[in-house]
């Protein structure tokens, strides 16, 4: 770290006796390099890393998902990083997706966010391109099934193709924090105003061409003499995923049915916002749903969502 820190101050050395010669300057690629790691010289450590020791998490409590008002910074929709720009999107309900999740720790540790807070690398936070912020989220390792609720108060990762950056916290509940990497399914947890969180239920789905997700508040209606048949409805269909890309979606598809053939119908939908959801079902029965939740479980597909659709 110490020659590192070495070589950018020979580079900025340059920098400013360049600077003396010519009123213009462009910027090379180890001022690039270092512009970046430094978050323009925001940041003092130029390479993140762990904590020192042996990091401790289970004593630390689960979050609760509560409805929030949208944070005052961070939501600025498009916003722009190193010269790319990213959408943030209207709401995070229904919003399902798998991919590479990262960790970041004490190079930001202290470090305000991008809604104003300040980063707590031993709490259960995380960082999103595109959900509104603050978000909640359940993240589960699709490589052990361990899962946690972080709560999505940043922006980023700004790096290859990664999905989420969660807190090295967040990373230890999971037990990757030693690898750097996993293999994640995210599902947006968003409770509505006056309403508390129901932990079997992380995530309802938006509605779905040209099916139709039943709100919430249909699946609690108490019975009643006469019930429409809105209130008789209960969950149908299991979510498994939702993709950016059409091929992503198709190659789940294709999974399912290698694993189960035409036993299950599987559905692609495409979304308003572009995401391509697979379903499968619709289930008879509640008994059947559940019975066909813990056959995917057991074959590998993650934690399918129960959704309530209707055509």
């Amino acid at each position: 770290m110490r020659a590192i820190n070495l070589l950018f101050i020979a580079s900025l050395s340059s920098l400013v006796l360049s600077g003396c010669m010519s009123t213009r300057h462009v910027l090379g690629k180890d001022e690039i390099d270092y512009e970046k790691a430094s978050g323009g010289g925001r940041y003092s450590i130029l390479q993140d890393h762990a904590p020192t020791g042996d990091i401790k998490v289970d004593h630390l409590p689960d979050l609760v998902p509560k409805w929030e008002e949208k944070s005052r910074g961070g939501n600025k929709s498009p916003y722009e990083v190193w010269g790319k720009k990213y959408w943030v999107m209207d709401s995070a309900q229904g919003y399902v997706a798998e991919g590479t999740a990262s960790w970041y720790g004490k190079k930001f540790h202290g470090h305000k966010t991008s809604n104003g807070e300040t980063y707590d690398m031993y709490a259960f936070s995380a960082a999103h391109k595109s959900l509104p912020l603050p978000t909640y989220l359940k993240v589960t390792n699709l490589d052990n099934q361990r899962s946690v609720i972080v709560r999505v108060n940043d922006r980023g990762p700004f790096h290859g193709d990664r999905l989420i950056d969660l807190s090295y916290a967040a990373a230890a509940r999971l037990d990757y924090h030693k690898k750097g990497l996993a293999r994640v399914r995210i599902e947006a947890i968003t409770p509505a105003k006056g309403q508390s969180y129901r932990p079997s239920e992380t995530a309802v789905s938006t509605p779905v061409p040209p099916l139709k997700a039943l709100p919430d508040k249909a699946l609690a209606t108490p019975p009643v003499e006469n019930p429409s048949p809105e209130a008789e409805l209960r969950f149908s269909h299991l979510q498994m995923g939702a993709f950016s890309s059409e091929e992503s979606a198709d190659q789940l598809k294709r999974r399912l049915f290698e694993a189960f053939d035409t036993s299950v119908k599987v559905v692609v939908n495409k979304q308003s916002d572009g995401l391509y959801k697979v379903f499968v079902g619709p289930f008879e029965s509640a008994d059947k749903l559940l019975e066909w939740q813990s056959k995917l479980q057991q074959e590998g597909f993650g934690n399918p969502v129960r959704v309530a659709l209707v055509p």
